[in-house]
């Protein structure tokens, strides 16, 4: 049995440090993040290799799924890589961290997804993310038995751009509901509702036990600029939400009732990893018996601590405990 399965895009981050010239001599961007091939990142890696770096998994959904082995419950996730280096430090990373991870989901060809993070020393970060294996992510690599024996099956939101994951993502949902499993899905990002909205819609099937948004996404979701309209909407399709509202904290939506819980005032440095964390601090926190307003305000601590350092995500199970241990409810 596992308390959370995950599914969702796997990518190795390499956050090193370059100086502004490097951004200039190869064509980066600055301060953004863009999405590029695989031939790009081969390129990019082998001037970037020889630089100090470190590396970490990431991933939307394997953000959290580390987040709810660090706070103390088992978890599993399911993304699919290649049969490389980076693929192979994915797996090992989770693996170290007691995470069950479906090693069958491995392509002979290509390369595993990653992103470089290239840090300039005016402390801005410029991302560049190739997707790699993880865009072929399929019903195949699916471990039916890891969905069916989870109590939470969480689904990442970006999943519904790509049409082979979106049938895996579906397949899970209906793996889970026919295992009288719970069901969660995050919506990922404002771009993700607009021009995927029916794939969203899909792999929600005929609904879900959990969402996870922020105020943006949600209003995008209801078409309209009124929260309070847009909460309604995510009433309709899920007994439980969770919407996030920035510096201001987050609303726990149960039925008909929608509760604030506040945020905690930080000097914010790097919002990237923000909502992964408060998905996988509110797994926890309602696994141990929490309601779901408490569950927001954890969850909104646990937030405000990854946006006050720079990365997506803490870098052992061990320093997700500690947080645990800070926190005052």
């Amino acid at each position: 049995m596992f308390d959370v399965f995950g599914l969702g895009n796997a990518l190795v981050d390499t956050e090193v440090n370059v100086e502004e010239d490097f951004l200039v001599e190869h064509n980066v961007a600055k301060s953004l993040m863009t999405l590029v091939e695989s031939d790009r990142m081969a390129e990019l890696s082998a001037h970037l290799e020889a630089k100090p770096h470190t590396r970490c998994s990431g991933g939307s959904a394997a953000n959290t799924i580390f987040a709810v082995q660090g706070f103390g419950r088992s978890a599993a996730f399911t993304g699919k890589v290649a049969k490389d280096e980076v693929g192979d430090f994915f797996l090992q990373d989770l693996a170290n961290a007691g995470i069950t991870v479906n090693t069958n989901a491995r392509s002979d060809e290509g390369r595993s997804g990653q992103c470089f993070i290239m840090i300039t020393p005016d402390a801005e970060r410029t991302m560049n993310t190739d997707l790699g294996e993880s865009r072929t992510l399929g019903t195949q690599n699916v471990p039916i038995e890891h969905v069916a024996n989870a109590t939470w099956c969480y689904i990442e939101g970006y999943l519904c751009a790509q049409p082979d994951s979106v049938q895996a993502a579906i397949l899970c949902h209906d793996t889970a509901k026919q295992a009288g499993r719970k069901t969660a899905i995050t919506l990922s990002d404002p771009s993700m509702v607009e021009f995927f909205r029916d794939n969203l819609t899909a792999m929600m099937g005929n609904g879900v036990d959990l969402i996870f948004c922020n105020e943006e996404e949600a209003l995008a979701w209801a078409k309209t600029d009124r929260l309070d309209i847009a909460i309604k909407e995510l009433q309709d399709i899920a007994p439980l939400s969770f919407v996030t509202l920035g510096a201001k904290g987050s609303m726990a939506v149960e039925g008909t009732s929608a509760k604030a819980a506040d945020g905690f005032k930080i000097e914010a440095k790097d919002a990237t990893g923000a909502g992964d964390i408060y998905a996988g601090a509110a797994f926890c926190a309602l696994l141990n018996g929490a309601e779901p307003v408490q569950a927001a305000r954890f969850a909104n601590f646990c937030a405000a601590d990854i946006v006050s350092r720079y990365g997506a995500r803490l870098k052992s199970v061990e320093d997700y405990a500690a947080l645990a241990n800070r926190f005052t409810a």
